[in-house]
């Protein structure tokens, strides 16, 4: 029983977890988008190779270097934004634990309300056990009663017998 309840404090404490996870999510949707900008990024980043070949070979333009630059740049976001994708996929999995302990905690709830039924109904038990017996006291004193009637007609019988006696007695002096 006490075990019972001190799960079921943890799992109070345990609801709280759905608020964060509701964070946890949008940070989620939110490392999806920039996964799908990472794959952009990394088609940038190939393209920005390629650049970087022709302007190796030709020297031709100078504003292909700059581009290629800042598409060097881009793939070192992209290498970021894998790693927050990969965060983000963690969050998700920690969001469907939630929901999980989330559901835990609502049977927790139940087991504690079947839990104070169950000791309504022992302490009803219990009061039921003093019922029997009061009952049992009660036809015990109702044959004491009884008896007790017995006993006063006897008693009765043998005042009369007595008084009986007691003229016979006067009748045999006469």
């Amino acid at each position: 029983m006490f075990e019972l309840l001190k799960l079921s404090l943890m799992l109070t404490e345990l609801l709280k977890l759905p608020l964060i996870d509701t964070e946890l999510l949008k940070l989620s949707l939110m490392l999806t988008e920039l996964l799908r900008l990472s794959l952009m990024l990394t088609e940038l980043l190939r393209l920005s190779l390629m650049l970087t070949e022709l302007l190796r070979l030709s020297l031709i333009d100078t504003e292909l270097l700059k581009l290629s630059l800042m598409l060097t740049e881009l793939l070192k976001l992209s290498l970021i934004l894998t790693e927050l994708l990969k965060l983000s996929l963690m969050l998700t999995e920690l969001l469907k634990l939630s929901l999980i302990l989330t559901e835990l905690l609502k049977l927790s709830l139940i087991l504690t309300e079947l839990l104070k039924l169950s000791l309504m109904l022992t302490e009803l038990l219990r009061l039921s056990l003093i019922d029997t017996e009061l009952l049992k006291l009660s036809l015990i004193l109702t044959e004491l009663l009884k008896l007790s009637l017995i006993l006063t007609e006897l008693l009765k019988l043998s005042l009369m017998l007595t008084e009986l006696l007691r003229l016979s007695l006067i009748d045999t002096e006469l």
